[in-house]
């Protein structure tokens, strides 16, 4: 029996899920499939669906600026200075509502590659964390639908690679982007590196392809919307808390002492707090490194070192080509610009026109503000000579997987001096070195913690970034681009490594795929914080589902792997509990 310390309510549930994110709201709703057992969510944030409750920019896909620059539904983190660049404190976007960073993020469905999932595997020793084995997992999320819009999409994607019958859907872009064909036709007349790539997300995710959304019906799918609408949430034994903060857990072993307001779970509690909020959660309940509880005044309970280690994320660098002609795009920034709901009173052209386009949402969910002006996406790796690993190992998991990311947009994100093509590079697989870690700066759960990023930390990264600067000149060099005249602006218009260094360490930040601060490790391994079926070390009824678990970081966006991860942690508790 496990205790949950901090809620309004004092009863007893069979589960008590802590965090309604992408995990938690897939667990929750798996664990109440089982009419037997009573589930609690408790989430901090506000609900939204199915009314969205106000929020908006939640539910348009359009509106991710907006919903970014809202702190109402943020935890407005900040990392402590990043002593590799310029220790400048970069701000670190979590969202604070249900449906959690599915309800907040930039909407890319990516796997990654199946060796991604194979090296889990064989860190943890448990073959049911292969790619093989999650497929079924990926497929039971996945509901794959055709974008809203009139499109023929045969050959857009393959079908032998999806699944039509899950739960959150998953779709093409939904609006052109003016250089959609440009990019698909650089990619083919280039090859090699930048090959044409029917599906990305087949689990051999290198070259040039389409992306993928979790949009469907031209409105964001996020966990809330998939596993915790209406017709869930009406389940009798699911129960979901909001706008309630967990500030601490109390372990069966652990003797709790007098809490004024508790809930205890009868069976398991499930920590889905997400990469920085499960490790604090933790530490804060006397579960982590002792020597750093004792420092911050809390009582040890539990000595586990690796709490709130082996953070992982992943450093995007903003490289702007701008064009030399104009009238290649649209005058207005697409759906980027600050947005204002007050669309009466809008003086500025551009946002009239972003008011025509909110219009065509709200009648028939179509239009521009059904994407986010990043149609394709090109994975690639550095070559296998490259002199980089004369002296770093390769941080990917095999020669199928990417360690670049580019992104191509087709108008800045960046107000600069004329039309622009926009690329977000993205080392998606940073070297051993540049991990960071999450800490207490406080014993109170409303004080954020302390996260370190680690990032830039191995020189293997700064090759990397250089390499992608580079790249996207090789890139850019081909035929189809001739007519646009493209520079690319600085500070990244020079061949120097040493002004290339300056750039990057001015510039770069994260991509927002924190990772890795509660690892699954070998079952009686003496490091990491999880067995394989993701149950605490050296703690009875206690057991996290959420992205801190991974040992390693997938080459790609986070959200598709924790959708996974949870579906199966689901079926564990299910069958343990059988």
């Amino acid at each position: 029996m496990s205790t949950i310390l901090g809620c309004d309510a004092m009863v007893e549930y069979d589960f008590v899920i802590v965090g309604g994110g992408n995990a938690g709201c897939v667990v929750a709703n798996r664990l109440s499939e089982n009419p037997k057992f009573n589930v609690l969510v408790i989430e901090a944030g506000p609900r939204f669906r199915a009314s969205y409750e106000g929020v908006l920019d939640a539910q348009v896909p359009g509106f991710l600026p907006a919903l970014l620059q809202n702190s109402t539904y943020d935890y407005n983190y900040t990392s402590v200075a990043q002593s590799q660049l310029n220790d400048r404190r970069l701000g670190l976007p979590r969202a604070r509502l249900l449906g959690g960073s599915s309800s907040h993020n930039g909407m890319l469905y990516t796997r990654g590659s199946s060796s991604d999932y194979d090296r889990w595997a064989a860190v943890t020793g448990d073959a049911g964390w292969s790619w093989k084995k999650l497929l079924p997992y990926i497929f039971r999320n996945e509901k794959w639908v055709k974008p809203n819009r009139d499109i023929d999409i045969e050959g857009m994607y393959d079908p032998r690679s999806h699944s039509y019958k899950g739960m959150t859907f998953v779709s093409l872009p939904s609006f052109p982007d003016a250089i959609d064909a440009k990019v698909e036709q650089a990619a083919r007349e280039l090859g090699g590196e930048w090959s044409w790539n029917v599906d990305t997300n087949s689990g051999d995710s290198l070259g040039v392809g389409w992306g993928q959304y979790t949009i469907g019906n031209g409105e964001r799918s996020s966990a809330a919307a998939a596993y915790l609408s209406q017709k869930y949430v009406k389940r009798k034994n699911l129960h979901v808390l909001v706008n309630h903060r967990v500030t601490k857990v109390t372990p069966a072993s652990g003797g709790a002492t007098t809490p004024v307001q508790k809930v205890t779970a009868r069976k398991e509690v499930i920590l889905s707090a997400g990469a920085f909020g499960t490790p604090q959660i933790l530490l804060l309940s006397g579960i982590g490194d002792t020597a750093e509880l004792n420092e911050v005044g809390i009582e040890p309970k539990v000595h586990l070192p690796s709490v709130g280690k082996n953070l992982t994320e992943q450093p995007l660098l903003p490289l702007i080509w701008q064009l030399g002609i104009n009238g290649t795009f649209d005058t207005c920034a697409g759906p980027f610009p600050h947005l204002c709901l007050d669309f009466d009173r809008l003086p500025d052209p551009a946002l009239r026109t972003q008011t025509e386009w909110f219009r065509e949402w709200k009648t028939s969910r179509t239009g521009p503000l059904t994407f986010l002006n990043v149609n394709t996406v090109a994975w690639t790796r550095l070559p296998d000579d490259s002199p980089v690993y004369a002296q770093y190992p390769d941080p990917s998991s095999g020669r199928n997987t990417p360690q670049l990311e580019i992104q191509f947009v087709g108008t800045g994100l960046y107000p600069t001096p004329g039309p622009n093509i926009l690329l977000a590079a993205v080392l998606v697989t940073p070297g051993f070195e540049s991990r960071g870690s999450v800490k207490l700066n406080s014993t109170n759960i409303y004080d954020s913690p302390l996260i370190d990023l680690g990032l830039m930390k191995s020189g293997f990264d700064w090759y990397g970034l250089r390499e992608a600067v580079r790249a996207s000149r090789r890139f850019f060099a081909a035929p189809a681009w001739q007519d646009y005249q493209l520079t690319l602006l600085p500070p990244f218009d020079t061949d120097n490594d040493e002004q290339l260094d300056e750039g990057i360490r001015d510039l770069v930040t994260g991509a927002l795929h924190p990772v890795g601060s509660a690892s699954m490790s070998p079952k009686g391994a003496q490091w990491g914080v999880v067995d394989p079926d993701l149950r605490v070390k050296k703690v009875r009824g206690l057991r996290i589902v959420d992205a801190s678990v991974m040992p390693y970081i997938t080459s790609g966006h986070t959200q598709a792997p924790v959708y996974a991860i949870a579906e199966r942690a689901a079926d564990l508790i299910k069958q343990y509990w059988a």
